[in-house]
């Protein structure tokens, strides 16, 4: 079957993504407003992202598209919380792939990695105005919380969900 112009795949991210996922991450968080220190665009882990998911109970995939790099999103345990907990991180697409089912298909996948990794609950930090994001949360059954757990070290993220796996 030929590839269409939409056409997309997932995979674990290697080395050679890490630059890719760097800029994407650091092009995207401004879009909507997430500036200045408390956002993952600060973040050193930005930088080798494979090295930083090879970790217990950790993994991230990239989303390719046309044989580039153009989002990527992963999940690992919840920093100063309960064992149980994984985080939902840097899930970030490029708009040349928003609207393609891309965020859907990734999440998937994502969560499948954290039953498979034995967690309980799936938490995920993200900013308001990050409208189809927040649909896409509460679409796959993620329920709004009030307030943040764990010791992520994003404090300028103001919305937070909480997913039963």
């Amino acid at each position: 079957m030929p590839e269409t112009a939409d056409a997309f795949s997932i995979r674990p991210i290697e080395t050679r993504d890490d630059a890719a996922m760097a800029s994407i991450v650091r092009t995207v968080m401004p879009e909507f407003g997430a500036k200045g220190t408390g956002f993952a665009i600060n973040d050193p882990e930005v930088d080798w992202m494979s090295r930083a998911y090879a970790e217990p109970r950790c993994a991230y995939f990239v989303v390719e598209r046309g044989g580039e790099v153009q989002g990527g999103g992963g999940v690992a345990p919840l920093e100063g919380g309960d064992a149980g907990v994984c985080e939902l991180r840097k899930m970030y697409f490029l708009p040349s792939l928003r609207g393609l089912g891309a965020g859907a298909a990734l999440m998937a996948r994502c969560l499948a990695a954290a039953r498979r990794f034995g967690f309980e609950h799936c938490y995920l930090e993200t900013l308001s105005g990050m409208d189809a994001a927040m649909r896409l949360y509460e679409r796959t059954g993620f329920r709004r919380i009030d307030g943040s757990m764990g010791a992520t070290g994003h404090g300028g993220c103001n919305t937070f969900y909480l997913l039963d796996l």
